[in-house]
């Protein structure tokens, strides 16, 4: 599904305010603040002579219906004035596989930063390369370096900004620099910190990706992604929605818009609180180090602070090393903490994970075993309780 700049005026409110305004027309929704939930595929048109030359706002409903343009409407609003169009998709893997589908083709070259979302990296290993792309994975750090990376048939460049466990941060404008001057596309997926603390479009990225499952929807109850692209992507990226019917369902795109509307507090409130979790974090004497760009001892603080506006709740620590019973000691005490996959929601997280298997342009050897935490809405002293505990068990078992 998708829907473009020309059906949108550009606006001078502020992000916050667009949040809650964009995509609503209460008019045409008979005066209810929310937009219809519209489960529809068949759209009739009144006249033969409309038929034939497919005139009407609708088509059909996997093309688009009022649901889908009101989030697609918003979150062009969001993006701002360089996104051209917005689509969607069942899901933030989704859109990253539509994405590459739509700006590659057989004998193509891709470059992927080495701390991308695995899924990421899986489909171009697997996909990609039985289609015939050729994948070359490259340091986060590289910047401008990567130009020495890129052959004549490079077409695109992956990132991820930062990574969603490593946090190493890409600088976005130095790489696209590059890229666009040998004719490569610049994509970003710009999960982490979602197009309000970060406009990756207006950074140099032609595509911003956002796993909407996440922040965007934030109560954990969604799959979904969107597909954000400058004037040059745009017209690549509506044309692969819609040859590979890629779409989502009218329930789950009204929740997205729903999470749309209190992004802005919600995302506020898991700033302050990852912050304050991770400095806390960062004095314990069993964490070696903390990984979050917003820190300031973090390597990326310096692009993090010229590039964002804010972070989310994702992080990562690394600790002091110990017996696979103490960190499972630690794992198994939280009752805060959910262990589980994904983030984005109003709930804490915590997960343990190893890069190393699967890095192939850098050694990941952070100096002990490695958590990722999401932290949530609840209170940061409880949280504060319930990770004390978890160290205490894991103490305990460490003999």
């Amino acid at each position: 599904m998708s829907f473009s700049r020309d059906d949108q005026p550009s606006s001078p409110l502020k992000a916050e305010t667009l949040l809650v305004t964009s995509g609503r027309d209460t008019k045409a929704q008979k005066g209810f603040v929310n937009p219809p939930v519209v489960h529809g595929s068949t759209v009739l048109y009144p006249t033969a002579d409309d038929l034939h030359a497919h005139r009407g706002e609708f088509q059909y409903g996997r093309r688009g219906t009022p649901t889908t343009r009101a989030l697609q409407d918003a979150m062009m609003a969001l993006e701002g004035p360089q996104c051209a169009g917005v689509g969607i998709a069942p899901s933030g893997a989704a859109a990253i596989s539509t994405t590459l589908l739509a700006v590659l083709k057989a004998g193509d070259h891709l470059l992927v930063c080495d701390n991308v979302y695995r899924p990421s990296r899986n489909f171009a290993n697997g996909i990609l390369a039985r289609y015939g792309v050729e994948t070359t994975y490259f340091d986060p750090l590289m910047g401008a370096g990567i130009a020495a990376l890129f052959k004549p048939n490079t077409r695109a460049v992956l990132v991820e900004a930062p990574g969603s466990q490593s946090f190493e941060m890409p600088d976005i404008p130095a790489i696209a620099a590059v890229a666009h001057a040998r004719g490569a596309l610049m994509i970003d997926d710009n999960t982490w910190a979602t197009p309000l603390y970060h406009r990756s479009l207006e950074l140099g990225a032609d595509i911003s990706i956002q796993a909407a499952t996440k922040y965007i929807g934030g109560h954990s109850d969604i799959m979904f992604g969107t597909i954000s692209a400058n004037a040059k992507a745009w017209p690549l990226i509506t044309e692969a929605i819609q040859l590979l019917g890629v779409c989502a369902g009218p329930d789950d795109v009204f929740l997205a818009i729903r999470g749309l509307r209190t992004l802005a507090v919600r995302l506020a409130q898991h700033y302050r609180s990852g912050l304050d979790m991770a400095r806390w974090l960062a004095a314990r004497p069993e964490v070696i180090r903390v990984l979050h760009p917003a820190i300031e001892s973090d390597p990326g603080h310096a692009i993090w602070k010229r590039d964002f506006t804010g972070a989310s709740g994702l992080f990562s620590v690394v600790l002091k090393p110990a017996p696979q019973k103490a960190d499972d000691a630690l794992l198994d005490t939280v009752k805060l903490f959910g262990m589980g996959y994904s983030w984005g929601g109003f709930e804490s997280l915590v997960i343990p994970f190893d890069c190393a298997p699967y890095r192939t342009a850098t050694r990941w050897a952070p100096g002990g075993p490695t958590l990722r935490l999401h932290i949530g809405l609840e209170d940061v002293e409880d949280l504060k309780a319930d990770l004390e505990r978890g160290f205490a068990a894991l103490k305990a078992a460490s003999g």
